[in-house]
């Protein structure tokens, strides 16, 4: 066990300085030089711009190789090929039931609340939102037709299940592919030594990221909405700290505070890039080496559910609902209310994890319902800041079904999980 040093910084420290560094600059600036052109060139198109897209940049480089690499080791390493099935009706079972869990928590706040009001209607309202694929489109485009297209284009559901049907390949040959499973399991850790090289440049890439967003976003926007920001932001905190921890308990018999110290890390990850898929390698290498889960449950959990557990979003999606329908004056019946969550917690599964996505599921949603999509503009100036807390919840609960999924299967570590120091990242200077 590495000794930790008293004037060192850990990497969560670092990262905690890098976010207040990052609003600090960007208060300064705003109040000191507002309206500055030379700012806007040099820090917010620039420097800022350049350090967080680096940081986001070079974490999207691993997402697709490190799906690939681990779900091909995950699968090809099972004893036996029953467990693949029971792996996956378990985890699915457990991402669609968080959602629903999600939603209907959050309908009920907005409708108890009532954040909307009539008066916020505006005579020019427009949000053009791309169409959103059917369910049936979504379980088509699951088989990719060229896996090597699915890579370039970073399509997670293809590359997942082209992955998993290589591995099970590769298993099902047993000793005659012991060498291409001996080469994948090094392969996963070059990929792994990847991340932790990646990892340095967190610190920096957060404050870039933060700083960027104080620049850019419209604060004026806060005043028409605020109501609605804390209902989200507060039903938000609500799934983070009870229900997942209530599960973790209930069905996992695992120790929730624990669960969550060490989520603490990757939670600032994925607030700061606002997107599940980027944070990918940072849930996995925590998860294994943190939380206990075993590879070959983990490289199977946790990329499925960057791609299809979507709980932040579904809880912006129940509440943004109730909201719009209150300032347009529309009454849901029981009927449309329901129809919102099974909607919402059916357009999670094929939902990108990438930052903005859940608005483009949200006029689906409205439209299922007959509201005017149009209502998502008066959303839009917070939405970022929120698409960055939900991002910070949904990978809570891609790891947390990871434990409960891995502890089902006698494939938990319950000595790494209980050690508050596993898996600690290294002190640095």
């Amino acid at each position: 066990m590495m000794t930790k040093s008293p004037n060192k910084m850990g990497l969560t420290t670092q990262i905690l300085l890098g976010m207040f560094a990052g609003i600090l600059a960007a208060m300064l600036l705003r109040n000191l030089l507002p309206g500055s052109e030379w700012v806007q060139t040099l820090f917010t198109d620039g420097i800022f711009n350049v350090l967080g897209s680096v940081f986001v940049s070079a974490l999207r480089m691993l997402v697709v190789p490190l799906v690939f690499v681990s779900l091909v080791c995950g699968t090809c390493n099972l004893s036996e090929p029953s467990k693949l099935g029971r792996l996956g009706g378990k985890t699915v079972a457990l991402y669609l039931l968080t959602t629903a869990i999600a939603i209907s928590v959050a309908m009920a706040a907005a409708i108890l609340i009532h954040p909307g009001s009539a008066s916020l209607q505006q005579e020019e309202m427009a949000f053009a939102a791309k169409e959103a694929p059917s369910l049936a489109q979504v379980v088509i485009d699951l088989v990719p037709r060229n896996p090597l297209a699915a890579m370039v284009e970073g399509n997670m559901l293809q590359i997942i299940v082209f992955a998993i049907i290589f591995g099970f390949a590769i298993a099902q040959l047993g000793d005659k592919t012991r060498q291409v499973r001996a080469l994948f399991n090094e392969l996963n850790e070059v990929v792994l030594k990847i991340v932790n090289i990646v990892m340095i440049l967190a610190p920096f890439g957060v404050f870039g990221l933060i700083a960027k967003l104080g620049m850019t976003l419209d604060l004026a926007a806060f005043e028409s909405v605020v109501k609605y920001f804390f209902v989200v932001l507060g039903v938000l905190i609500f799934h983070a700290l009870v229900v997942y921890p209530l599960l973790l308990s209930v069905v996992g018999g695992q120790n929730p505070i624990t669960f969550l110290k060490k989520m603490a890390s990757v939670q600032m990850y994925a607030f700061s890039t606002a997107s599940s898929a980027a944070t990918l390698p940072i849930t996995m290498d925590n998860a294994e080496k943190r939380l206990g889960v075993h590879n070959r449950v983990g490289s199977f959990t946790l990329p499925l559910g960057a791609t299809v557990n979507m709980d932040g979003t579904a809880i912006m999606q129940g509440v943004a609902t109730i909201f719009i329908a209150q300032v347009f004056n529309v009454d849901l019946s029981v009927a449309d209310m329901l129809m919102v969550i099974l909607t919402a917690t059916l357009a999670s599964i094929g939902t990108a994890g990438v930052p903005g996505v859940g608005l483009i599921m949200l006029a689906m949603v409205l439209q299922q319902v007959g509201l005017p999509v149009e209502g998502i503009a008066l959303i839009l100036g917070v939405d970022r800041l929120l698409d960055m807390v939900r991002t910070a919840v949904n990978i809570t609960g891609d790891s947390a079904v990871s434990v409960i999924v891995a502890k089902s299967e006698g494939e938990l570590d319950a000595e790494v999980y209980g050690n508050p120091d596993a898996g600690a990242e290294p002190q640095r200077a």
